[in-house]
């Protein structure tokens, strides 16, 4: 059994899949608790699923792309079968995780999108660097930037675990708190090879939003 929040059906807002329709599983629990956090309702909130009425529930939307998310998704062992299970469908999944927890057990089919948290977030010593040595050409390391300290801190992890050569790098800006000009602007002085994203949905929807 796990704990879910909410499944939907609805646009990727982030990652290289940006703009495609998603189904999304919202786990319920979290580790950590970031000062930015905009989805707080799933620390708590949930229902029991079986993984076979997970599996159901996505067999409805016909959408080959499926995202864990939460919350944090490993927080429940349980997810790890899930995913497997939904590889085995040919579903094209992807994990969001906030990379205080091993991932090197999730299914090598499987991408995972892993924050590394920047200073602003509260939770940078929560980081599991260790992580890194799990991470695949296929994924990617997302840094959530609120401030110039933000900034700079990232761009220090990228250069010394060399992250450009091992994956995509995602930026994107804690929305509200910095605005995108400004982290678009610092990346292209410094000719950063990262990929800047805008979380859409926050821009298709009301910023507050359920189920999008």
């Amino acid at each position: 059994m796990l704990k879910v929040n909410e499944i939907f059906y609805s646009i990727q807002g982030e990652s290289s899949k940006a703009g495609l329709p998603c189904v999304f599983v919202r786990l319920t629990y979290c580790n950590l608790r970031c000062t930015y956090c905009d989805t707080a309702y799933a620390f708590y909130e949930g229902s029991d699923y079986s993984i076979d009425d997970i599996i159901k529930k996505i067999d409805e939307y016909k959408c080959k792309l499926v995202e864990i998310t939460g919350g944090e998704p490993l927080f429940q062992k349980e997810s790890l079968e899930l995913m497997k299970r939904l590889c085995d469908k040919g579903y094209e999944v992807m994990l969001e995780t906030g990379g205080s927890l091993p991932i090197q057990d999730v299914d090598k089919r499987v991408k995972i999108i892993m924050d590394l948290k920047c200073p602003s977030s509260g939770m940078m010593k929560k980081n599991l660097y260790e992580n890194i040595n799990y991470i695949k050409s296929t994924d990617e390391i997302k840094f959530v930037i609120g401030t110039r300290e933000d900034y700079d801190w990232a761009k220090e992890i990228i250069s010394k675990y060399d992250l450009l050569n091992k994956c995509t790098v995602l930026f994107s800006v804690v929305f509200n708190q910095l605005e995108p000009i400004q982290l678009a602007n610092w990346i292209l002085e410094d000719k950063l090879n990262v990929r800047f994203q805008l979380q859409l949905h926050k821009y298709i929807w009301h910023p507050e939003t359920r189920g999008v």
